[in-house]
């Protein structure tokens, strides 16, 4: 009996089909490009640059993460992640001093601060230094979370005092501005705000 061939199935169609599915999903795929970490690196510094001033000890807010990815703040205690953020807005508005000039004016006291003016922490928030420590055993989810809770702290005091001068959050006004970049008035508020909590987070080299 003759062996009769089977037919061959032309799969050149599916391909293609397979193809243009590839296409359509990269096409409209959106791609989440908000994540990581926001960080301005500074320039370099020429050779003759004079030399930064002395900073006070109560103006610099230490924070300590170590190997095991425990936190100490100020050398002195341990704290939960979650409680970060509080130590570090009762830092930054302390408010118990003069601050650096604003655009010329003489230095003043932050009248818009609401702590406790301590004169044992930070004169004011342009003054305020967090300095964050990391060790190299640090996990990075912990080095995160940590980053995440100070820059959080600056959010809510400029998102506060946005609420009492304007009328809207700094997130609002921040997004707003971007979205519409010739309003001049919206970037005046935004810069105001900025200058007033201006983020200041320094990062040692990691320790061993």
């Amino acid at each position: 009996m003759a062996r009769r061939d089977l037919p061959e199935i032309n799969a050149g169609s599916m391909a293609d089909i397979a193809f243009l599915l590839l296409i359509f999903f990269l096409v409209t795929t959106t791609m989440d490009v908000d994540t990581g970490i926001s960080r301005k690196l500074p320039e370099k510094q020429p050779p003759d640059a004079p030399e930064p001033p002395k900073l006070k000890e109560k103006n610099v807010f230490i924070v300590t993460v170590n190997r095991n990815n425990e936190i100490l703040i100020e050398g002195e205690h341990f704290i939960q992640v979650d409680k970060l953020r509080e130590e570090a807005i009762k830092f930054i508005d302390n408010g118990g001093g003069l601050g650096n000039p604003i655009d010329g004016a003489e230095p003043a006291e932050c009248d818009w601060c609401e702590g406790t003016k301590d004169p044992e922490s930070s004169d004011h928030p342009n003054k305020a230094i967090i300095s964050l420590e990391s060790d190299r055993g640090t996990s990075y989810g912990t080095y995160i979370a940590v980053q995440n809770e100070l820059v959080g702290a600056y959010t809510v005091l400029r998102n506060r005092l946005a609420n009492k001068l304007y009328g809207r959050s700094y997130d609002d006004l921040l997004k707003d501005s971007e979205n519409d970049p010739s309003n001049e008035s919206l970037k005046e508020k935004v810069e105001n705000i900025k200058k007033k909590y201006p983020q200041i987070i320094s990062e040692a080299e990691p320790f061993k």
